[in-house]
């Protein structure tokens, strides 16, 4: 910004940076993170062990629908984390490749935050979409079906590749060298602490009344014809009310929720979104007209290559939101489809195309079989394959549902 402030170019702030999307990031954390001080995370993983433990056989599978649902809920892929350990230890009891539900699961993670109903880039997309008619529910109508369904046909592309772990030379090696881990067996003395169930319980009520409250709201259904606010602010303030809630249930002071984990990231990742986002839009309205005469025309004939130009993006954007912020704005400016603009924009889920994001990283450092590694080239690793997959059948997927949703 410093550089394009010195070259002359304009910037208006209060139109440029997502002010909107920047304070939902900030009230979700704020609740998410209520909830993690509570123990409600905890038990969430809770359950998530019992049921990986409870059916074994089937993890590949259900590991990524437990994370999707979990990051789908939370609005972050970075509940992944409390989960990685399990699916890790899980495997190895029972003789599965770690990497196979590993790959996936972390693939799982990001697509679903762009399937979320409270996460900063769905609600910069409605946002960005609203003034060519396009609403809230409708995105949740097509996004949802389609990256689950994705997600599951990349489980089963996940689930066939790489060698059996008894077969992996590498995992032999690890074993010989006697840097392979026992599984663990879980916690079986683990007692939910007060509190933690009814903050669980709070958040995903929380959850309900905002799709409630944006459904009641929404031009499309018209049961409220002037409400006395937009989606947007509703849901800030039902945020805070439910960290507020969360606190006096758990008996917790307000004050400790800015010592959680989740809070420390969330905001890290508010201010790196205001950065990006303000920079990205900085710079294609300064530049408009060029960019247009560059991309308008391959982008109208094939309106399936704004999924390949997000897929690209989002590696060097490192945020669903930063980056449905910076270019699908310009997008809409192109005057490309709606139903191409809700179809490709799951693609902006992509971080795993390199091996730099911190659950990828996560999954690589805690899988001590060395099954989940990463190759002697950028794109070698087992992430790829499965999440590409996903991707591209989301957005087919979306092509086809779209235009009878919008």
């Amino acid at each position: 910004m410093l550089v394009l402030a010195a070259t002359g170019v304009h910037t208006d702030s209060t139109k440029a940076i997502p002010w909107s999307v920047i304070g939902i990031i900030m009230t979700v954390i704020c609740a998410v993170a209520a909830m993690e001080l509570a123990g409600g995370i905890d038990h969430l993983v809770h359950l998530t062990e019992k049921l990986l433990r409870k059916h074994p056989k089937h993890i590949t599978f259900l590991a990524p629908v437990v994370t999707y649902l979990m990051a789908l809920l939370c609005g972050t892929g970075h509940t992944a984390y409390s989960v990685i350990p399990v699916i890790v230890d899980v495997s190895k009891q029972h003789g599965v490749r770690p990497s196979r539900p590993l790959s996936i699961a972390v693939v799982a993670s990001q697509v679903a935050v762009a399937a979320s109903p409270i996460s900063a880039a769905m609600i910069a997309l409605t946002t960005i979409l609203e003034p060519i008619h396009v609403g809230y529910l409708q995105c949740l109508a097509i996004i949802i079906p389609t990256t689950f369904i994705g997600t599951l046909v990349g489980a089963a592309v996940a689930g066939h590749m790489g060698k059996e772990l008894a077969d992996d030379p590498v995992y032999k090696d690890r074993m010989a060298k006697g840097l392979v881990r026992d599984p663990g067996t879980g916690n079986a003395d683990y007692k939910a602490p007060k509190g933690a169930v009814a903050s669980l319980v709070a958040f995903l009520v929380t959850l309900i009344l905002v799709v409630l409250y944006a459904t009641f709201t929404s031009p499309e259904v018209g049961l409220v014809k002037d409400p006395p606010m937009g989606s947007s602010p509703a849901i800030m303030l039902m945020m805070l009310t439910c960290a507020v809630v969360v606190c006096l249930l758990a008996r917790k002071p307000t004050s400790t929720i800015t010592t959680q984990s989740t809070f420390r990231s969330g905001m890290s990742a508010a201010i790196s979104i205001m950065g990006l986002a303000w920079l990205g839009n900085t710079f294609v309205t300064a530049y408009m007209d060029t960019i247009k005469s560059a991309l308008q025309g391959p982008l109208q004939a094939q309106p399936w290559l704004l999924g390949v130009f997000f897929y690209l993006a989002a590696p060097l954007m490192f945020s669903h939101a930063a980056t449905t912020a910076a270019f699908m704005p310009l997008m809409v400016k192109l005057g490309l489809p709606a139903a191409a603009l809700v179809a490709c924009y799951p693609a902006v889920a992509n971080y795993y195309l390199l091996p730099n994001y911190p659950t990828t990283v996560a999954a690589i450092e805690m899988d001590d079989t060395g099954s989940t590694r990463a190759g002697k080239f950028p794109l070698n690793h087992p992430f790829v394959i499965p999440g590409t997959v996903s991707i591209i059948v989301t957005i087919i997927l979306g092509f086809l549902l779209a235009p009878l949703v919008l």
